[in-house]
């Protein structure tokens, strides 16, 4: 609430990623009714934008909004394997590497013109990937590289499996929120409910 009291150098904008729309929507109302609470009149932070796919299976992002001088924040779920799309007569389920993608296609769409892209990205994309164990690849840390050289200020993470992957990325701003407390507070109303 105190941070739409201050006055800010730009103005918080949300990107959703598909199949991160639901996630979006819950952070919108929370910033919506902050702002409220603080004299500000806002309906929605949410730029919309799609990744339409054309029929090679290719795509591309688009942002239907002037993202010009704004604090950007996209959301990603990597783990989301619900969105689908057609290919060739057949339906297909966007992979982590997809949801990537995705994320990498918007971030070049607004590449330039925004002021600052963070990433809310719930579950970090190959996050089981972090350590080398015999000759194989790091995904997780070779993705934060390339988010950082992309442009990406900021990355939001809820529970990383490995928070030392950070290291692959140290001067990138790397949040890992541990849901601990979220989920004992939880477990607390229901067990409260229940008695």
């Amino acid at each position: 609430m105190a941070f739409f009291q201050e006055p800010s150098v730009a103005d918080l904008r949300l990107l959703a990623c598909p199949g991160a729309e639901e996630l979006t929507d819950l952070i919108d109302r929370h910033l919506v009714e902050w702002a409220k609470s603080a004299g500000v009149e806002k309906d929605s932070f949410i730029i919309p934008c799609e990744c339409p796919r054309f029929q090679s299976g290719d795509a591309k992002g688009l942002v239907k909004e002037s993202v010009r001088g704004d604090d950007i924040f996209i959301v990603v779920d990597p783990g989301n394997y619900s969105v689908t799309y057609n290919l060739f007569g057949y339906e297909n389920h966007l992979s982590p590497d997809d949801h990537f993608a995705n994320l990498k296609r918007l971030i070049q769409a607004v590449a330039g013109k925004a002021h600052r892209v963070s990433v809310i990205m719930p579950s970090l994309y190959g996050g089981r990937q972090h350590r080398r164990v015999v000759r194989e690849s790091l995904d997780c840390a070779v993705a934060l590289q390339e988010l950082q050289t992309m442009g990406v200020k900021n990355i939001i993470t809820f529970d990383a499996h490995d928070p030392r992957v950070q290291n692959a990325v140290p001067l990138l701003s790397f949040d890992n929120a541990m849901p601990t407390y979220q989920v004992l507070k939880s477990l607390d109303r229901k067990s409260t409910r229940l008695n």
